[in-house]
C-alpha cells in the first residue's frame, strides 16, 4: 500500500501527522513520532505574547529605574507559563531537524499584525520545512464588524508571506459567517494550505477559589464531522492544500477525511490518550482496510467522496440536515433509514 501524499509542496511518506501539542516539546518524542510512521510533525506553538513579552522584558531591564512601563509587564502571562522562550524555540527546531528526516512544521500562534509575524523568517532560517499560522482571536468589542476581523486574517497572512519563502498554512476557526469565502480569500492571499479546524479551549470557573481557569478537554470522534463537511465542500474549489484536524481517533476517521479531500490528517488527542506509538496502530488498520477494499494508494481515494465527486452533493448542505431530523426515531434513540 502506497501511503505517500503531498502537503504544502512536501512529499510525505504518510498522511498521519501529529499536530501542535505538548508532545513535540521533547526532541525524543519527535523521533518516536517519525519511528511510529508520522509523515511530518507540527511543532508546539510559539505565541505572540511570548515574543512581545520578550521585547518588554528587554526594555524593562534597559530602562530599570526610570519608571518606564511600570505596569506594562502585568498585562502579559507570567513568563513561567511558557516552557521555552523564542530563542529556545528556534534551537528546538534546529535539534529536531538534526534528529529526524521527516518535515518539521513550525507553529506561530497570534491574533494581530505586528513584529511577531517577522519571526517567521527566523523560524525559516532555523530549518523549518513549513510554517503553520494559528490565528486565535476572540473579538469582544461589539462595534467591531466582521469585515475588519476577516481582513485581519488576510493582513497577518500577507505579513508572514512577505517575510518567508517556505510554505505557509493557516489554521482556521469554524466561526466565520461564510467559511467558503474566507477560505477563498486566504487562498487568493497566498496560503499554501488550510487546516480545518482549530479547537478553542474555553475557560471554566473554579467554584472553590472563584477564579477563571483553563480547562482542557480532549476531542471526541464526533468533532470530526465539522471539518469533514467543509473539506468536502472546499475540495477542488481552492488551490490550497487541506489538512484535517480535530476528532481524528482511528483509521476510519483518517480514511473518511482523505476521501472528502484532505491531503493529511492531524492527530493530537488520540496520541495524548494512547501514546505516540498509537500511530502504528492507525497505519496498520488503514493498510488492512485499503487491502480489503482494493485501494492501492492514498492518492487513489483522495477527494473521491468530496462534494464535487460524491453521488449526492446536496448531502453536505441542508439536505442531510433535513434527512437526519426526518429519520430520527426517539424510541430507538438512533438514526435509521426507512425501507
Amino acid at each position: 500500500m502506497n501511503l505517500t501524499t503531498t502537503y504544502l509542496g512536501l512529499e510525505l511518506k504518510s498522511p498521519l501527522v501529529p499536530s501542535a501539542s505538548p508532545l513535540s516539546q521533547e526532541i525524543d518524542n519527535i523521533k518516536l513520532m517519525e519511528d511510529a510512521g508520522a509523515g511530518a510533525v507540527v511543532m508546539h506553538s510559539l505565541f505572540e505574547e511570548q515574543l512581545i513579552l520578550e521585547k518588554y522584558e528587554l526594555h524593562h531591564h534597559l530602562t530599570h529605574g526610570t519608571e518606564s512601563f511600570a505596569e506594562a509587564l502585568t498585562y502579559f502571562p507570567d513568563i513561567t507559563n511558557f516552557r521555552i522562550g523564542p530563542e529556545e524555540y528556534l534551537d528546538h527546531i534546529r535539534k529536531a531537524k538534526e534528529k529526524v528526516d521527516i518535515p518539521i512544521i513550525a507553529s506561530l500562534n497570534g491574533f494581530s499584525v505586528g513584529g511577531w509575524t517577522e519571526y517567521g523568517k527566523l523560524i525559516q532560517e532555523a530549518g523549518a520545512s513549513a510554517l503553520e499560522l494559528n490565528i486565535y482571536y476572540v473579538p469582544t468589542d461589539p462595534d467591531l464588524i466582521s469585515q475588519d476581523i476577516e481582513q485581519n486574517y488576510i493582513n497577518i497572512l500577507s505579513a508572514v508571506k512577505a517575510a518567508v519563502t517556505i510554505p505557509v498554512a493557516v489554521k482556521l476557526s469554524p466561526y466565520f459567517t461564510n467559511t467558503a469565502n474566507m477560505a477563498k480569500r486566504l487562498d487568493d492571499a497566498g496560503a499554501d494550505g488550510l487546516v480545518l479546524f482549530n479547537r478553542f479551549y474555553q475557560p471554566d470557573i473554579n467554584l472553590e477559589t472563584l477564579e477563571v481557569e483553563p480547562h482542557v478537554l480532549l476531542s471526541t470522534p464526533q468533532a470530526m464531522r465539522l471539518p469533514l463537511r467543509w473539506i468536502a465542500i472546499l475540495y477542488g474549489r481552492i488551490n490550497a492544500d487541506l489538512a484535517a484536524t480535530s476528532g481524528i481517533h482511528n483509521a476510519h476517521d483518517v480514511l473518511k477525511m482523505l476521501m472528502v479531500g484532505s491531503n493529511i490528517t492531524m492527530l493530537c488527542s488520540v496520541l495524548m490518550r494512547h501514546g505516540i506509538d498509537h500511530i502504528r496502530c492507525i497505519e496498520q488498520e488503514m493498510r488492512e482496510w485499503m487491502e480489503k477494499h482494493e485501494y492501492e494508494s492514498v492518492r487513489q481515494m483522495q477527494g473521491s467522496m468530496s462534494q464535487l465527486n460524491c453521488p449526492n452533493p446536496s448531502s453536505f448542505e441542508r439536505a442531510q440536515y433535513m434527512r437526519s431530523l426526518q429519520t430520527y426515531n426517539p424510541e430507538w434513540g438512533r438514526i435509521y433509514i426507512p425501507s
